[in-house]
This record gives structure tokens, sequence and C-alpha cells, in this order.
């Protein structure tokens, strides 16, 4: 949990820059994705080797 507070002669949009900076920078937003829903093992273990596979992929591509 972060606080962002207003600085003094700071706009609204600014405000809401640094907030979404800070959620990004923090991890918040995906973790949250994460855990709208229930998941079993199997399928974050889908997942964990699908990540690995692109991964892998990718890391060819750019040695290559």
């Amino acid at each position: 949990m972060f606080i962002v507070k207003k600085k003094k002669g700071e706009s609204d949009d600014a405000l809401l820059t640094r907030f979404r900076k800070k959620t990004i920078s923090t991890g918040l937003l995906p973790e949250l994705r994460e855990r709208e829903r229930f998941k079993k093992k199997s399928e974050k273990k889908k997942e964990k080797l699908y990540r690995l596979k692109f991964e892998n992929k990718l890391a060819k591509k750019r040695n290559y």
C-alpha cells in the first residue's frame, strides 16, 4: 500500500500520472488482476511453462 499526496501547486493530471507510475512500479495492478479469480495449480503450472518457453524463444531471437 502506498500514499500519493498532492504537492503544493500540482495539477490533478500530474497527481494522476504520479499515481499511475507508482502503481506500475510497485506491481500492484498485475497482482490485483492475478487475484481476480481462483486459479487451480494446474493452470498456474501451464502459465509458468508457457512463460518460460516464451522467454526462451525471445532470448534465442535476441542472441541470434
